[in-house]
């Protein structure tokens, strides 16, 4: 009896570790941006000081944070619905098609998951910055620029592709002698079939494009493109702007990914379990 004493209240000081190693800097970034009282640089509350909505106002208004943030959801909405629906499409090719060289179209895609965003950067640059053809016109300094590169990602296409791999044949012979065509096949068989692997996709395919940093800094010249990961990055060094009102848009920066995850988080387990026991 003493020792499952000793044994539950061994647990109870892991649970109680973990909790303060993992919440408290989150508790602590909240503390402090509700707070009113200046801190140093580095430094988190545990309580707030002094509780105000000042900072967040400042940062609202006179910052204009909200236009940054307007820019990121705009890149992050649509550039999410066009990685998720390429991925898709590609993963269905892929995986449930069979044609020549499909051994080396996966082993080039996957290979682009090798290459670091600085390898890419200046030829990224030149393509953006190049003028189309009768338009004249380039989409750089705009929203396309920043959208357009992160349609293709490898993962979510390698993610989707092992998923609907699974599917047995069988399903797909029975839609085709139903009289359904390909896309009929893709919309009404495939993809209710791999949910939990979509939740997955978009779940990274969001959190990646929200916190792109390089790509919209060598594609936007203009301030009024900016997303919220550079701004943080310029606000950072500014003398200006209090340790208080950084955190609070620091925060403001990361509700986004809390919200998608937690309203995915139901398909995003299910796509990790589903995962892990086909590997």
């Amino acid at each position: 009896m003493l020792s499952q004493r000793w044994d539950t209240l061994g647990r109870w000081c892991i649970y109680a570790l973990l909790f303060i190693v993992f919440v408290g800097p989150f508790w602590g970034i909240i503390a402090t941006a509700f707070s009113a009282a200046p801190v140093k640089p580095g430094e988190l509350l545990a309580w707030p000081q002094e509780f105000s909505f000042s900072n967040f106002i400042f940062a609202w208004n006179d910052i204009g944070v909200w236009q940054y943030l307007l820019n990121s959801v705009i890149v992050v909405f649509f550039g999410t619905i066009l990685q998720v629906s390429v991925s898709a499409l590609a993963a269905y090719a892929l995986a449930r098609k069979k044609f020549r060289g499909v051994a080396l179209v996966s082993l080039i895609i996957l290979s682009t998951m090798m290459l670091p965003e600085e390898v890419i950067a200046i030829p990224l640059y030149m393509v953006i910055n190049w003028k189309l053809p009768l338009l004249d016109a380039s989409i750089y300094n705009s929203y396309l620029g920043m959208i357009l590169p992160v349609v293709g990602w490898a993962f979510s296409i390698f993610v989707l592709t092992e998923f609907m791999s699974a599917i047995p044949k069988e399903l797909e012979e029975a839609a085709r002698i139903d009289g359904c065509n390909e896309w009929q096949i893709f919309f009404h068989v495939i993809l209710p079939l791999v949910k939990p692997a979509l939740g997955t996709v978009v779940t990274f395919g969001f959190i990646m494009i929200w916190d792109q940093y390089l790509l919209p800094l060598i594609v936007v010249n203009h301030d009024s493109l900016n997303t919220i990961p550079v701004i943080l990055s310029t606000l950072r060094t500014d003398e200006s702007i209090t340790p208080n009102i950084f955190i609070a848009i620091t925060l403001l920066a990361m509700l986004p990914s809390i919200i998608v995850y937690l309203g995915l988080q139901k398909h995003f387990n299910r796509g990790i379990m589903s995962g892990a026991v086909k590997g």
